[in-house]
């Protein structure tokens, strides 16, 4: 938990510093590169968090693989790195975009179900969610087969679920009692 409020943290003022320099676009493509360089090589974490690797080391190759980076990203990293809190680059990284996001006015959204939704099925869940949502929904879609039927909406620290699965298992703990 201190981890994300402290990526959290970074990425906000990443997402000022970048809003007042009008690099948006740059910063925005930076963070996203992060992101894809953590997830194609799982050593670049466990090379972030090593104790044994000294901070000046880390800024050296973390210069050399993002060596294409504008200057503000660069001292951006150098800065996370020079105060202890380079294990957390990949989190300040997906903060940013969350953030930006945000920003943007953006509204990311997940729908899972437990198959494939028709086109009118997720119109209708789609149209109630922006009625009651300012900004522009982004729609993911999930299959779960194991909620037997219906669906889960997830926004941000909010959930609705209307599986069977789920009334199954409500309908169970009132039985129990």
């Amino acid at each position: 938990m201190k981890s994300t409020k402290s990526a959290g943290r970074y990425a906000k003022a990443l997402l000022e510093l970048a809003l007042d320099q009008k690099k948006i676009e740059v910063i925005e493509s930076n963070m996203q590169q992060i992101l894809t360089v953590a997830e194609e090589a799982h050593d670049f974490q466990v090379f972030l968090n090593s104790p044994l690797i000294k901070v000046d080391k880390k800024i050296e190759v973390i210069k050399s693989i993002f060596g294409n980076f504008d200057a503000l990203s660069i001292s951006f990293l150098e800065l996370v790195a020079n105060n202890g809190r380079e294990s957390y680059i990949t989190e300040i990284a997906h903060s940013f975009l969350n953030q930006l996001k945000e920003h943007r006015g953006i509204v990311p959204v997940t729908i899972i179900s437990a198959q494939k939704l028709d086109a009118k099925t997720k119109e209708q869940i789609t149209s109630k969610i922006s009625a009651s949502i300012q900004g522009t929904l982004e729609i993911t879609e999930n299959v779960d087969e194991s909620l037997i039927g219906g669906f889960i909406v997830r926004m941000g620290d909010h959930q609705i679920d209307a599986s069977v699965s789920n009334q199954l298992n409500r309908l169970k703990q009132e039985l129990v009692k």
